[in-house]
């Protein structure tokens, strides 16, 4: 029989389920959260993937052989088709200069890079180009454009990079723990900032407008600086020599969920919850209050509509409010909050090595309903870690030892023995421990009683298969046989017993039917000594018999370990051999694996099951076969599902009914797929599922919400901006009638405006008063005249000319740029509107222009109230973002359209091919045609037709032939995509949509269906698929 054993390869899916311990110190900045959804960490030379929805490590990434120093998801700010599908990538570097890209879901690496062996430096290399003394950290600020934070232990620093100043501090106070990271937020104007103590604080800058309850005499002097307030905390850590806090990350697409990661190699999960509060509590606090804002997902709630207030930082706290823009007082509907941070999840490390592992007996038939792979490990403290291995989870820490646990035995699912033995005395003699536990109730015991004080220390514990038996082996004493249900000594061997190297046990194949029947069965145990002969031992009750004796093999060195199931007898030795034994046939055959030290060699658990594993050297591995628990991460999908699951959710109700079981669908595709795809809605949690299937969210909303469950970066921009110009125009069309395109609505005190971190994208009012307080603010901190130049210049940009004057007018005698400025001064409060002097001043800068004093003459027609002919020039020299702001600044709605659309036009044109931002801008503008027209060329169909839908439901497209045209193109081609996926409900919902141009699909889908054949995707639906790349 042993010359049937050959080496056979096996292609195992399943991840490999790592237990990490402590970091290394070159780990500390290996952390990244993607918008995926997942978080990768470094540990060592290996990456863990980590699912933070329920605190498992789902994958395992091992190929370095550095520390990894650095990893990074992939960004998914672009279009997603099967051609660019939703897929897991992630890069990551090491200490010795090897770049990996890695498909996370296989675990195998896309590509490798390596120059030399240069390291991969973990820190951020602006910070090497700037010389400041302590400086931690530089971050841009997502939310304002411009903006940037430097971090220091004590303070954090606000810059405004047009001024190069100082515009806002957050100190610590003198006995606050010092910063060691901060995380600014684009959603809201907030910081995320960890501590020494490991304590995460999230501040929020304060808005400019007054509270109800304040009373503010001059509104320009109301900005001083950017202040953040303290507005919640989470608990500190114990921090020692070996624990402290490494870093912190936040879920980039929520920005409500962070994670700490800490040296011992714990990654803490924290969740940012909103309270509403019934009162004003916040004015005893001396904070101004934060309300909850009004819309979800972009849209106004209706009365009785589901929601999620804590889905992301933008539905829990308003934006900051802006003074002269927002009313002080809250509006109807909104909430004063408070925030709290909440633990969710914990992923405990392990201790210092070294360990002892034990895994619990195995899945069983009559055990399959109470079964938990559990895992014993003992650690070097004395402490038993027991840890569930489907979450990968602590399940339980047992303080059972005084000192190092050097092995472990199980005697049932929820029991097990464990030794340890002291520092041995001058005598060579130990203090041995040998305890029981009992996991369900955490009792300890000592099995061997009084037993064990200056004895030779104990070598291995052997319980027997039916866990009748125990067999203790000493170093230099006869082993003893003990009854482990009774907790008395059987036997102990004679003195000139032989020493006992590898020990193994096998039970009779009609024990199990004794053991049931209440009587004690029959059992082996084969064991080896130092000369390599094999010695039999049957033990039956209290009986115990010597058997047969296998002579030692000549091949084969010093026995290390001993494996028997069947017929099959397996030896391993220090030289890296192995040698099976047909017991049946009593034939021998050795084979040598050049490996090294065999360790361990197991059977695997079942009748009739031959397979064996073998430990080497190098280490093993656990796998785990029983599935974990679903994870929302439509990433991990093949392309096509993942497309057909995101179409699932968006084009609800199906049959007019709201459904998350994709086998109400009429869905052509394999079973196993199928199930596949109802894992991912199955995981998802009950307020999502209670949202997607409530009926009063809108098209918009739902659009919304889907891009931020698939963490789609491109998607989630493009429906912010549409959904909120969308509803814009449409409320601006019901009293006057149709906005033409390009013409801003009408804002009243009331309407919600584009959060300021989308910049040139916001409505011109809310832009111009933010940038009008920006200005004052760099007043306020200006400390040269350098800094003074800049905000008259800037003022002069606004119209703002009265205070423009004023800082002319300080310039000081002995600067040189004394007289200009004085000249300048005289020359603004001067200007006349009349023709001569126009031209003039006209004809003057564009001499300056043509000259390359760009910003001089742009400046010069400014005054004159040529700001258009400003954003022309701007335009023509290359400055395109320049005379974007100029134009938001300044211009009227017509004319800013303008300026914008040649912009856009800009943007499209090959050399620049940033189509996407074009995009972004026609919708500002309410070009809604034209975006339709865009999406459909750029073959992003989906897109397409979700956007026309809802231009149509809103009012805001005007319907005449060309309109028609293109709505029946974008509904049929999104219907051809629907059906190259397998939708065919949904394939047949749009094509009857579109009307004459997609009544030819229909009748071609109608004749399928009634056939009963399955839909295959035509020639031209494949060419789109591939071609759906902008």
């Amino acid at each position: 029989m042993a010359s049937t054993m050959i080496p056979y390869t096996v292609n195992i899916k399943l991840a490999a389920r790592t237990l990490t311990g402590t970091l290394n110190l070159q780990n500390k900045t290996a952390v990244d959260w993607g918008w995926q959804g997942l978080i990768a960490q470094g540990c060592h030379s290996s990456i863990l993937i980590i699912d933070p929805k329920t605190a498992q490590t789902i994958q395992v990434l091992e190929r370095h052989k550095a520390s990894v120093v650095k990893v990074k998801w992939s960004r998914e700010n672009y279009h997603h088709s099967l051609s660019a599908p939703y897929c897991l990538r992630l890069a990551s570097a090491d200490a010795a200069g090897k770049i990996i890209v890695w498909d996370v879901v296989s675990g195998m690496a896309h590509c490798e890079i390596q120059e030399h062996t240069k390291p991969i430096q973990g820190k951020n290399p602006m910070a090497e180009a700037v010389t400041l003394n302590d400086c931690l950290q530089l971050s841009y600020l997502p939310s304002k454009r411009n903006h940037m934070l430097l971090l220091y232990p004590r303070e954090i620093l606000i810059l405004d990079l047009e001024l190069s100043q100082t515009v806002g501090v957050v100190a610590i106070e003198r006995s606050g723990v010092p910063f060691i990271q901060v995380i600014p937020c684009a959603q809201r104007d907030a910081l995320y900032c960890l501590h020494e103590n490991g304590c995460i604080t999230l501040r929020v800058c304060r808005s400019t407008t007054p509270s109800p309850n304040e009373t503010v005499i001059d509104p320009e002097q109301n900005v001083q600086e950017l202040v953040y307030d303290l507005r919640s905390q989470c608990d500190a850590i114990r921090v020692t020599k070996t624990v402290r806090p490494y870093r912190v990350v936040i879920c980039p697409v929520n920005e409500n969920s962070a994670a700490l990661i800490v040296s011992d190699g714990r990654v803490m999960l924290w969740e940012l919850k909103a309270h509403a509060s019934k009162s004003s509590s916040g004015l005893s606090s001396g904070l101004p209050p934060l309300y909850s804002p009004v819309n979800f997902c972009g849209t106004p709630l209706l009365q009785n509509q589901k929601c999620i207030p804590d889905l992301s930082l933008n539905t829990m706290i308003g934006h900051s409010l802006i003074s002269g823009v927002d009313s002080p007082r809250p509006l109807a509907g909104q909430q004063e909050v408070h925030l709290k941070f909440l633990l969710t999840g914990l992923l405990s490390g392990l201790p210092l090595p070294p360990f002892s592992l034990r895994m619990c007996p195995p899945l069983t038939t009559k055990n399959i309903n109470h079964y938990q792979p559990l895992l014993a490990v003992g650690t070097s403290n004395g402490s038993v870690l027991v840890y569930n291995l489907t979450s990968g989870l602590l399940h339980k820490e047992l303080s059972v030892h005084s000192c190092e646990v050097r092995g472990i035995e199980w005697v049932s699912l929820t029991s097990f023995l464990s030794f340890a033995t002291s520092v041995p005395n001058n005598l060579g003699l130990v203090r041995n421990e040998l305890q029981h536990v009992d996991l369900r109730t955490g009792r300890c015991f000592a099995f061997r009683g009084e037993r064990g004080n200056d004895e030779p220390a104990i070598e291995m514990i052997k319980v027997s298969h039916l866990k009748q038996y125990l067999v203790v082996v000493f170093r230099d004493k006869p082993l003893e046989l003990w009854d482990v249900r009774t907790g008395t000594l059987l036997r102990e061997m004679a003195k000139n017993f032989p020493t006992v190297t590898a020990l193994s046990l096998l039970q009779d194949a009609e024990s199990k039917s004794e053991m049931s029947q209440g009587i004690s069965a029959r059992e082996h145990f084969v064991f080896t000594d130092t000369d390599g002969q094999v010695y039999h031992i049957t033990v039956e009750g209290n009986t115990v018999k010597d058997g047969a004796r296998i002579p030692p093999d000549g091949s084969m060195g010093s026995i290390a370990c001993i494996t028997w199931k069947g017929d099959t007898l397996v030896l391993g030795d220090v030289d890296g051999n192995l040698n099976f034994w047909d017991l049946k046939a009593r034939l021998s055959r050795a084979v040598p694996t050049h490996r090294g030290w065999v360790k361990k060699i197991r059977f695997a658990p079942g009748k009739g099951n031959q397979k064996l594993l073998v430990m080497y050297t190098d280490g093993a591995e656990v796998w785990d076969t029983k599935e974990a628990n679903p994870v929302w991460c439509p990433y991990l999908l093949l392309p096509r599902a993942a497309l057909t699951l995101k179409a699932f959710l968006l084009l609800q109700p199906w049959s007019d009914t709201l459904t998350m079981d994709i086998t109400h669908v009429d869905y052509k595709e394999k079973d196993e797929i199928k199930g596949l795809i109802q894992e991912q809605l199955n995981s998802l949690s009950n307020d999502i599922k209670s949202v997607l299937q409530d009926p009063n969210l809108n098209l918009l909303q739902r659009c919304l919400l889907v891009s931020r469950l698939f963490g789609d970066e491109s998607d989630l921009q493009f429906w912010t901006v549409a959904a909120h110009y969308i509803q814009s125009f449409a409320q601006s069309c019901q009293p006057s009638g149709y906005v033409p395109e390009g013409q801003t609505p009408a804002e009243g005190p009331q309407s919600s405006h584009l959060d300021i971190c989308h910049d040139i994208l916001c409505e011109s009012s809310f832009f111009q008063r933010f940038q009008l307080e920006r200005v004052r603010l760099q007043e306020v901190k200006r400390s040269s005249y350098e800094h003074t130049k800049k905000c008259a210049d800037q003022l002069l940009l606004l119209g703002q000319t009265d205070r423009a004057v004023q800082l002319l007018l300080e310039t000081s005698a002995d600067n040189s740029s004394y007289y200009c400025d004085s000249l300048k001064a005289c020359l603004v409060t001067t200007i006349t509107s009349s023709g001569p002097s126009q031209s003039t001043i006209k004809l003057v800068a564009t001499n300056m222009i043509a000259n390359g004093k760009l910003a001089e003459g742009v400046q010069l027609l400014c005054l004159i109230d040529k700001a258009a002919d400003a954003c022309r020039y701007l335009q023509t020299y290359g400055e395109w973002n320049r005379a974007a702001w100029l134009a938001k600044v300044r211009l009227s709605p017509a004319e800013s359209s303008d300026v914008l659309k040649r912009w856009a036009e800009h943007l499209c044109s090959p050399q620049v091919n940033q189509k996407s931002k074009a995009i972004l801008v026609l919708l500002s503008l309410g070009c809604f045609h034209k975006v339709g027209e865009m999406l459909h060329s750029m073959r992003y169909f989906d897109r397409a037709a979700l956007f026309l839908e809802a231009c149509l439901k809103y009012g805001v497209m005007e319907t005449n032939y060309d309109i028609n045209k293109l709505i029946g193109a974008a509904f049929v081609d999104y219907a051809k995509l629907l059906r190259s996926i397998g939708l065919q409900q949904g394939a047949v919902l749009w094509a009857s949509r579109a009307g004459e141009t997609g009544k030819e699909l229909l009748d071609e889908l109608c004749q399928t269906e009634s056939m009963g054949l399955e839909p295959s995707p035509t020639e031209e639906e494949v060419d789109n698929s591939l071609g759906n790349v902008e």
